[in-house]
């Protein structure tokens, strides 16, 4: 496959068309994720940064994500490469450019999930980490505490 015309991009803004593609790509690539809604992952978008994506000419072959605090953790998220493209390192570009954006490159650490793609991943440098194993599935009831309130200070501020 000649991957020379893929061209790599960070997003921030998707059209109604680059959200239907974006829709189109996780249904035909990524098994977890078939009952993500348009409007799911317009949301999870917008509060990430940065966000990947991998175009050949007009379609949407690749997408990966993060969230990070640019200082000491970031989190990468669906990393998606299509199928007709998958085996020809597209999957590790994808990786790359995110952990090379300014915002993601002094990180401590790199955190992400995998169902079955440990071992691409640790090709790329990530190692298993059992320390971190705890999950909070927000089905379950929790005792919130109430919100905070502002300082005088910043209230002052806004008004």
């Amino acid at each position: 496959m000649d991957c020379s015309t893929i061209q790599f991009k960070y997003a921030d803004q998707f059209s109604e068309a680059d959200m239907a593609q974006v829709i189109r790509l996780f249904r035909t690539a990524a098994f977890w994720a078939q009952d993500r809604t348009e409007a799911d992952m317009a949301t999870a978008i917008a509060h990430s940064f940065p966000v990947v994506t991998a175009w050949d000419g007009k379609v949407l072959m690749g997408f990966a994500r993060a969230t990070s605090d640019g200082v000491f953790r970031a989190t990468i998220w669906d990393v998606v490469i299509d199928p007709a493209y998958q085996g020809g390192g597209l999957g590790r570009k994808m990786v790359e450019t995110l952990l090379s954006h300014p915002h993601m490159s002094r990180v401590e650490r790199v955190y992400l999930m995998t169902t079955r793609q440990q071992g691409f991943y640790q090709r790329i440098g990530f190692e298993e980490n059992p320390s971190t194993t705890m999950v909070l599935f927000n089905n379950t009831a929790v005792e919130m505490l109430p919100a905070l309130s502002q300082p005088e200070s910043v209230t002052a501020l806004t008004a």
